[in-house]
């Protein structure tokens, strides 16, 4: 890019390019930290959320009339649903907006978000966009514009795609504080009054539980890496005066570390008016005084990913926990009232007809407030799932997997089928 094309402060529009509506609302949080830290950076940006956009193309040619930006970011949330079933491939929908930027605006086009950073390359080449983004998009993006606004060649920056020139490795920053925790332009799209609003909370990123088929840490890294609770806490109490009384705490794993959890929840607790909000937990070792924490402090609801009843096919998986640990957690929850959605994930290796009617006869045991049942397992590059999946002839070791491709262990199909058949 020739020098001094661009000129302090750089105009940007970032697009949530997500349309999709399920279980609840999901506002761009991602896209919105980028937002925070690229104003921070000195920048004007526009942000532009395409979830509840009627025609989001023509809400996409209005935003880039409106702030003719000289750089345009689009945030990938999702490759695809995930179903086996009758997967759709969302990275269509995508590129249509892609292709839409690129007809109304000569700005390069540069790629983000939590699915994109699971096939930088791939993405990159399919949606057909100049450059890319992976891993904490706060740090990366603004360091991204500098050398745009300078003309300085971005290949080798940490975290960012060239076209033909690989992923540079991201850089995850050990202090989360420095970054922004929340950013005004999420609250234009929030209605308070939404009943299936809930606003996403990130108190912590990275996974270190290495499960085989998930890329959580390949999007965050696996050392984990806390914001302060108290900071955390400060912006809850802050948008709940602003009248956002319902949080979904977004970490993969809430309870991992115990103490950080414990002392969210005890800063949790002194907000007035009480806040209620929901987390994931992972059903290792969850302990009495912190689900006792938890319901002090306003939690009514934690989704717990068990995946199975068989010890055998857990193991496969590399979970690090046991049914006996997840009808133990179980049985804290309810007695503390806060709800319990329960996750199956079937047809791994190693499952068996035997093995899922174990599973599904636990989870009717647990007497759960909502249970979701998958059947097969999306393969992501780079996990033990996928090479698993080149052992077993499932797939080709050249497939790139952006392209939806799952396991399902030989000998369920059709069965599996009929058996959940008005289960889920």
């Amino acid at each position: 890019m020739r020098p001094g094309r661009y000129h302090r402060p750089v105009r940007v529009l970032l697009v949530s390019a997500n349309t999709e509506r399920v279980n609840m609302v999901a506002l761009p949080l991602g896209l919105g930290l980028v937002a925070a830290a690229t104003r921070r950076a000195g920048h004007d940006v526009t942000c532009v959320d395409l979830l509840g956009a009627a025609d989001p193309l023509a809400a996409v040619r209005d935003a880039i009339r409106g702030a003719r930006p000289e750089v345009i970011g689009v945030s990938v949330r999702n490759i695809d649903d995930q179903c086996r079933e009758s997967p759709r491939f969302l990275l269509a929908r995508v590129k249509e907006v892609v292709d839409e930027c690129r007809a109304c605006s000569a700005a390069p086009i540069v790629l983000g978000g939590a699915g994109y950073s699971i096939f930088p390359e791939e993405a990159l080449d399919y949606l057909g966009a100049d450059l890319g983004v992976v891993g904490d998009g706060e740090v990366a993006f603004p360091a991204l514009l500098d050398r745009l606004r300078r003309g300085v060649d971005p290949a080798g920056l940490p975290g960012v795609v060239v076209p033909g020139g690989g992923t540079a490795q991201p850089e995850f920053p050990r202090d989360l504080d420095d970054l922004p925790l929340w950013d005004p332009s999420l609250a234009a799209v929030a209605d308070p009054a939404d009943p299936d609003l809930w606003i996403p909370v990130q108190s912590r990123r990275g996974c270190p539980n290495d499960c085989s088929y998930c890329s959580t840490a390949r999007i965050q890294g696996r050392a984990i890496r806390c914001r302060s609770p108290r900071l955390v806490v400060d912006e809850v109490r802050r948008l709940g005066a602003a009248g956002f009384r319902r949080f979904y705490f977004v970490d993969n794993s809430f309870n991992i570390p115990e103490s950080h959890a414990l002392e969210l929840c005890r800063h949790l607790a002194t907000i007035e008016p009480r806040v209620t909000w929901r987390c994931i937990l992972y059903p290792h070792l969850v302990g009495a005084e912190l689900v006792a924490a938890m319901a002090a402090a306003g939690c009514v609801e934690v989704s717990l990913g068990f995946e199975s009843a068989c010890p055998e096919v857990l193991r496969e998986m590399n979970k690090r926990f046991l049914p006996e640990d997840v009808r133990a957690a179980v049985a804290l929850l309810k007695a503390h009232r806060i709800r319990c959605m329960g996750f199956l994930l079937l047809g791994g290796p190693g499952e068996t007809r035997e093995s899922v009617e174990a599973s599904l006869a636990f989870a009717a045991s647990l007497a759960l407030d909502a249970l979701r049942v998958t059947v097969g397992l999306r393969i992501y590059p780079g996990t033990p799932l996928a090479h698993r999946a080149v052992a077993d002839g499932v797939i080709a070791s050249e497939e790139d997997l952006l392209q939806p491709r799952f396991y399902l262990a030989p000998g369920l199909e059709p069965w599996i089928h009929e058996r959940l058949a008005g289960t889920r």
